[in-house]
């Protein structure tokens, strides 16, 4: 089914005389906004209709003048899709908003710059980058956010419905559950990866409202979204020198975009938590520097 269709509508006047849409969180929300609260909870094998396709007169009108906040994997795959580094796409392709709510970097793509303030990926025919979609693409209707992180307890992702006035496809007659969605949109296939990257928003270290230094959220920008930049991080710099990893590790790392990014939320558990999961060398200098 080719659904291209986005999370977040902007908080302001809506365009086309569409309703505003309550924010939803990406896949690394660390806490459930108060807006995502109203809105319908899917509990486990609960049902909902959607479709989409060209028939619908709203068709690609949600891919405007939203707010479409991106995941590590967004990055990485719309960046290889487009043949640029990630430092090029991000700098080409994203905003970075920031507000007193926000205790981490987060990506949103930028939309075009006239009034209807499209998305840029969107074509004549709809998402020129269908297969390399963001998380929020392809997950919508459906919306997900972690609970707050509690010590001692993995955060598990609770789904929500949303059910927008101006979308046609919950009018469709195609039944399905959260499990089912999933699959059909292929968000279980990256799902690992993207656990890697909740584990790190919604960190236990974040109980009580700590916040991280200026200097820990460059290292955790970087490591997340600019992985072209992480890997010049470990091999042009000390790093193989402070750190001990196996021969077949950093084998892969020079080529394997994904056992990279797999290893940057290591290397951020232990830098920005100080969780034991590098071994430093013995007798190597102080470990955390700017990456």
């Amino acid at each position: 089914m080719k659904k291209k269709t986005v999370e977040v509508k902007r908080g302001r006047t809506p365009a086309k005389g569409k309703p505003d849409r309550k924010p939803a969180p990406a896949a690394g929300a660390h806490a459930l906004p108060e807006a995502l609260r109203n809105q319908r909870r899917l509990e486990a094998g609960g049902r909902f209709r959607f479709g989409c396709h060209p028939g619908l007169s709203c068709f690609t009108d949600c891919c405007a003048d939203v707010n479409i906040l991106l995941t590590p994997m967004d990055v990485l795959c719309l960046s290889r899709r487009l043949g640029i580094p990630t430092g090029e796409f991000i700098a080409r392709y994203t905003l970075t908003p920031v507000t007193k709510d926000l205790h981490l970097p987060v990506l949103m793509l930028r939309m075009g710059e006239e009034p209807q303030r499209r998305c840029l990926f969107v074509g004549t025919e709809g998402c020129d980058v269908y297969q390399d979609r963001p998380w929020s693409c392809r997950m919508y209707p459906v919306g997900m956010g972690l609970p707050p992180a509690r010590a001692g307890e993995e955060p598990q992702p609770v789904y929500f419905l949303f059910e927008d006035d101006f979308c046609k496809g919950r009018t469709e007659p195609k039944e399905w559950t959260v499990d089912k969605w999933r699959t059909d949109q292929d968000v279980a296939g990256r799902e690992e990866i993207e656990a890697g990257f909740r584990g790190i928003v919604s960190h236990p270290w974040f109980i009580g409202g700590r916040q991280l230094d200026p200097k820990r959220m460059e290292i955790f920008h970087t490591a997340c979204y600019d992985l072209d930049k992480f890997r010049d991080f470990v091999f042009d710099s000390t790093f193989l020198s402070r750190f001990e990893l196996e021969d077949s590790l950093v084998a892969e790392l020079r080529d394997d975009d994904l056992a990279l990014l797999r290893f940057a939320f290591r290397w951020l558990r232990f830098a920005l938590f100080a969780e034991p999961t590098m071994k430093v060398r013995e007798g190597a200098p102080n470990v955390r520097r700017k990456v």
